[in-house]
This record gives C-alpha cells, sequence and structure tokens, in this order.
C-alpha cells in the first residue's frame, strides 16, 4: 500500500499575493509532498481583487518561479482553517512569519488549532529582504502611487495600478 502524500496547507487571503507569499509557498512545497495554497475568504466582505483573480495571480506567480509540481491552488470560503484542514487530510499548516508581531499574532491560532483537531503548525521565517512587505502595505503604496515593483509579482503590481488609481 502507498503511504498517503505529506500534506501542508499555506492558508491566507492573498489580497494580493506578494513575494513573501511566493517564497514562504515554494520552500513549503520543498518539504512537503504535497502544498495547497488555501485562499480564505469571507463570502459576505468585499476583496481588492476576487477569488478568482487572488487564485490566478498565485498560480502565475509560482509557475514563474517554477514552482508547480506538488502544489494545488483551491478557494475555501466561510470556514474554519480546521475544517480545511481536516477534509483536505492535511498533516500541517504552514506560515510565513517576518518577524516577532507576526508570531504573537500566529501563535495564539496555531495553538487553538491544535487544540480543536491537534493539527500543528509549521512557522517559517520568511526571506528577510520581503520583512516589510504585507498585502495591506503593498496596497496602500501602490494606491499613493508608491512603486511595488519586485514586492509583488508585475502581474499584481500593474492589476494593483489599475484596480486602486484607475491608471492604465
Amino acid at each position: 500500500m502507498t503511504p498517503r502524500p505529506r500534506r501542508a496547507v499555506c492558508p491566507g487571503s492573498y489580497d494580493p499575493v506578494t513575494s513573501g507569499h511566493l517564497d514562504v509557498i515554494a520552500r513549503a512545497a520543498a518539504l512537503h509532498d504535497e502544498v495547497v495554497v488555501a485562499v480564505l475568504h469571507n463570502p459576505a466582505k468585499a476583496g481588492t481583487f476576487t477569488v478568482e483573480e487572488r487564485i490566478a495571480f498565485v498560480r502565475n506567480g509560482l509557475a514563474a518561479l517554477g514552482v508547480t509540481e506538488g502544489v494545488r491552488v483551491e478557494a475555501f470560503g466561510g470556514r474554519l482553517l480546521v475544517d480545511v484542514c481536516r477534509d483536505l487530510e492535511a498533516d500541517v499548516v504552514v506560515k510565513g512569519l517576518r518577524g516577532t508581531t507576526d508570531f504573537a499574532y500566529e501563535l495564539p491560532m496555531a495553538l487553538m488549532n491544535r487544540h480543536l483537531t491537534g493539527i500543528e503548525t509549521l512557522f517559517l521565517p520568511g526571506d528577510t529582504k520581503f520583512e516589510h512587505v504585507s498585502s495591506s502595505l503593498v496596497k496602500e503604496v501602490a494606491r499613493y502611487g508608491g512603486d511595488v515593483t519586485g514586492l509583488v509579482p508585475d502581474e499584481v503590481r500593474d492589476a494593483l495600478v489599475t484596480r486602486l488609481r484607475g491608471d492604465g
């Protein structure tokens, strides 16, 4: 009998995906047989990008890095992460950390997830060149005309300019 693949879930809203997100997903893919990038969203809340756009941005960003094997991107709305992980038969949740503030935010959630279902969370330190990058900060900078090149895939940068500033 073939053993079940080691499956990790990389959850996030990815609104939009950043270069830091893609780095963590790529490194998680090197450690696991399969990674499910779970695009989590609240159906009652409008994001900057549609769920379909977010999925395409993640897929295209990973493809540009050459990360296509063993990674799939799926949307999950209005559910607890632990329920998503149970349905996917995931072994672990993978979260990227930029610093101590992220750790302080993520640790209680990791402990609650373990309390609820026993699933563990693996924290991967982010690449230091992206430690100042967050989706919300990227949107803010792009909204006011700042250049976010290199902080997000070019496709995302161009979409941000069009969506937030109405240029192009």
